[in-house]
């Protein structure tokens, strides 16, 4: 069991690590798994998404906006980037398919990333290897047309 003092002590810790720089419930587990005895490290974590500093959905919705700002990467990368910070898939899943129409367009318009890639590597590689390099990254066929149709005009 600990104290009050310490649980307050070890919470402030936390709640500075969240509060510099939003995180996932995943990314404070791991910060602290060693610092902070486990059952207070549970009761801390629970105590911060109940008041909303932690809330993994929230998390997803703010990433997805940066990346959406950044315009380069695909979906699959985005699904990549989420889980590597310990967002359940489940989370992922359910946010893309609600918000499916935007996510398209969103991958749709990404399309310049796409275009300077499929640029930097036409010296490389055929149309067909970068074609088979872009599906590898995750982008889908429709969308990979469109880039290289926009490169050919």
């Amino acid at each position: 069991m600990y104290t009050i003092e310490e649980y307050d002590k070890e919470k402030s810790k936390v709640l500075k690590y969240v509060l510099y720089k939003k995180r996932s419930k995943k990314e404070v587990q791991n910060k602290f798994y060693n610092a902070i005895e486990n059952e207070m490290l549970h009761d801390i974590i629970e105590e911060l998404e109940e008041n909303g500093y932690i809330d993994d959905n929230n998390y997803i919705e703010r990433a997805i906006n940066e990346f959406m700002a950044l315009n380069n990467l695909s979906l699959k990368e985005v699904r990549y980037k989420l889980m590597s910070k310990g967002i359940p898939n489940d989370l992922i899943e359910d946010y893309i398919n609600s918000h499916d129409e935007e996510m398209e367009n969103y991958e749709t318009k990404s399309a310049p990333p796409k275009k300077t890639i499929i640029m930097k590597k036409q010296n490389q590689m055929d149309e067909e290897a970068i074609i088979q390099y872009l599906l590898k990254k995750g982008y889908k066929t429709s969308n990979i047309g469109q880039a290289i149709e926009l490169l050919d005009d």
